[in-house]
Formats: C-alpha cells, structure tokens, sequence
C-alpha cells in the first residue's frame, strides 16, 4: 500500500484526473474551492465529500513533496 502512495507517476495521474475531473466548462475542484472562499451557502454534505474526493490526490501530492523535501540524503 505505501508503494502505491508514493509513486510519483500515479500521483500526478491521479491529479490530473480524478483532481481535475470534470475539464469544462473548469475544473471541478476549482469551482468547489471558489464556492468555499464565498462563504460555502448551501453547501450540502455530498458537496463537502465531493471536494474531499477531488481534492485527495492533490493531498497525497503535497505529501509526497514534502517527504521528498524533508528525507535524510541517505549516501
């Protein structure tokens, strides 16, 4: 299992999929993120799990970053 969540190549997959998904007319996530920073009205339960579910990849990403940045060079 942690060989999946630090394969670089199936994080970025991830993100530019399911992240991303559906591309037009913008990126799903991005609407989610815009209705949030206006103050999230009428926001149900299912909106709130759906901005989990497109924003997990981009998470697993930020932590693969920082464990790459913060390793102990082991030579």
């Amino acid at each position: 299992m942690m060989k999946l969540l630090n394969d670089w190549k199936l994080i970025i997959l991830l993100c530019l999929t399911l992240g991303l998904a559906p591309f037009f007319p913008e990126p799903h996530l991005l609407g989610k993120i815009r209705w949030i920073a206006g103050g999230a009205v009428a926001m149900a339960f299912k909106d709130w799990l759906d901005v989990v579910f497109h924003g997990l990849p981009f998470v697993l990403l930020i932590r693969l970053i920082f464990i790459k940045l913060t390793q102990k060079d082991a030579a």
